[in-house]
């Protein structure tokens, strides 16, 4: 019983559902597994598929830049800007 006092005493601000619904933010995991079912699962986890750890780490790295507004043209930027290497 006192680690769930001490649990809700250390957490109640991150507890305030109804600000947090008012804000317009999720209260739940939906969301997080929904992005996880969008860009890695649909991804890496196709027919025949085999990903290292540093190119899956890649292709999600650039997958995520597409769903957010505008990173996709900032990443493109970047790289006009500063090139590349492929040394790593």
């Amino acid at each position: 019983m006192e680690s769930v006092i001490t649990y809700f005493r250390n957490h109640h601000a991150q507890m305030d559902y109804a600000q947090t619904q008012a804000e317009n933010r999720p209260i739940g995991s939906g969301v997080t597994e929904a992005a996880c079912k969008v860009i890695v699962k649909q991804r890496l986890c196709g027919s025949g598929m085999k990903w290292k750890g540093t190119g899956a780490g890649v292709v999600l790295s650039l997958r995520t830049l597409t769903y957010t507004t505008g990173r996709w043209q900032q990443f493109w930027t970047k790289i006009n800007q500063y090139g590349f290497s492929l040394e790593g």
